[in-house]
């Protein structure tokens, strides 16, 4: 069964930082593509690197800055 959710694109302008016990979850600041102007900050899983596109299933929560 496919899900009638939307999805939204964004594209990675900086990668903040490491995080997760060994260190698997990138901290990103991305910027949708739609609305270029509006930005947040995501852990993102596995391999990314700056000009990356990724899609998000949820764009409103934003993740905590790491210390």
């Amino acid at each position: 069964m496919e899900s009638a959710e939307e999805v939204t694109y964004a594209r990675v302008t900086e990668i903040i930082g490491k995080t997760g016990s060994r260190g698997g979850i990138s901290q990103v600041k991305v910027v949708f593509l739609k609305d270029s102007n509006r930005s947040l900050v995501r852990n993102i899983k596995g391999p990314v690197r700056k000009g990356d596109i990724i899609a998000l299933m949820e764009c409103e929560r934003e993740a905590r800055r790491l210390r």
